[in-house]
């Protein structure tokens, strides 16, 4: 078992920055992949962005390109997602999320994750 706690997340203005960090618990944690998503109120969950386990591959949604940058510190056991150029339309909870498989390709759709965090709030105002 992996447990995810994710911080980090608040109330910003739009334009502004947050970063969200995810720290893991296991030794294994290095090997994993990981992801964000986030879900809206009334929405589905949707993908934001994952790293493979080495940190060489990146994917992002559209939505988010430019704008956002998921690193990882296997030292820390940690994932973040860095988020500039915060619009009203990102306002969400934040998902945290582990991928236990190898995989030529980090994955984007949440049945593939393992295991999920609790969630953090990123509320972002006109």
């Amino acid at each position: 078992q992996v447990q995810l706690v994710e911080s980090g997340g608040g109330l910003v203005q739009a334009g502004g920055s947050l970063r969200l960090s995810c720290a893991a618990s296991g030794r294994t944690f290095s090997t994993y992949a990981m992801g964000w998503f986030r879900q809206a109120p009334g929405k589905e969950r949707e993908f934001v962005a994952a790293i493979s386990w080495s940190g060489g591959s990146a994917y992002y949604a559209d939505s988010v390109k430019g704008r956002f940058t998921i690193s990882r510190d296997n030292a820390k056991n940690t994932v973040y997602l860095q988020m500039n150029s915060l619009k009203p339309e990102d306002t969400a909870v934040y998902y945290c999320a582990a991928d236990r498989l190898l995989r030529r390709y980090v994955a984007t759709t949440p049945s593939v994750y393992d295991y999920w965090g609790q969630g953090t709030q990123v509320t972002v105002s006109s």
